[in-house]
């Protein structure tokens, strides 16, 4: 049996016992709290270990059945806060493009060449892939190597579009995919512990409404069954439902 931290003990004391549901202003200033408990470590040199920035995950269990095709969702939105950090992103485009591309941030563009080097060296230094319609064709052969890794370009996440200059910023700058797995939640990050909690509240409440917005038609009931926030290492925190 694995046996429980220290420091993760301590993060339980603070979320304390009873796990009810809690507003949202002190469900983040409790995550934020537990995310600043560091294990106890110094080094050889003396220095204390430094915690590390975590960063929060919003989980949203919802009122649908997963096993359906016209209840799935995937998409994508862009924080308005943002992720606290710049995402690596690549381009598949030709021509002019893909120097505009790289221009506006991306850390790869190209075509035939780009996706030579993903297919022979199973290259994956990029956290998300978007692609020019035209180049499509092409880029659907790595269905099989970015699938499982969650990168293969798609119109519904906004990755496949004509305006790959603009994709490529807003991705960059804290654009982020988001899909429903078998067990109908949608985990998305919603910013780091060491943002401010109106920050952290801003994306939260743009995750939650975009999600409204998105709810299929043949869902029926409550939509949002259950809402939490937690960090990287820490427990989670129930939210009131207010939508």
């Amino acid at each position: 049996m694995a046996t429980m931290s220290v420091a993760y003990r301590k993060r339980l004391e603070i979320r304390g016992e009873a796990h009810d549901p809690m507003d949202l202003d002190p469900a983040i200033s409790k995550v934020k709290e537990m995310s600043e408990v560091r294990a106890d470590r110094t080094y050889k040199n003396g220095r204390k270990r430094k915690g590390a920035d975590q960063t929060l995950q919003l989980c949203v269990h919802l009122g649908i059945d997963a096993k359906q095709a016209d209840q799935a969702l995937r998409g994508a939105l862009s924080l308005p806060k943002g992720l606290g950090k710049t995402r690596r992103v690549i381009a598949f485009c030709e021509g002019d493009l893909a120097r505009q591309a790289k221009d506006a941030g991306a850390t790869e563009a190209g075509g035939d060449e780009l996706i030579e080097r993903i297919q022979k060296e199973n290259w994956f230094e990029f956290d998300v892939a978007v692609a020019h319609p035209s180049l499509m064709g092409k880029v659907g052969k790595l269905g099989r190597v970015l699938g499982p890794h969650g990168l293969m370009p798609t119109p519904k996440a906004g990755t496949v579009t004509a305006d790959v200059v603009t994709a490529v910023k807003e991705f960059t700058a804290g654009r982020i995919e988001f899909r429903n797995d078998a067990g109908g939640n949608v985990h998305v990050p919603v910013g780091k512990s060491s943002f401010a909690v109106p920050d952290i509240r801003s994306n939260i409440e743009a995750v939650l409404a975009h999600l409204n917005r998105s709810k299929p038609a043949s869902a029926k009931g409550q939509f949002f069954k259950k809402i939490s926030l937690a960090g990287v290492n820490t427990p989670s925190v129930l939210l009131k439902i207010e939508h």
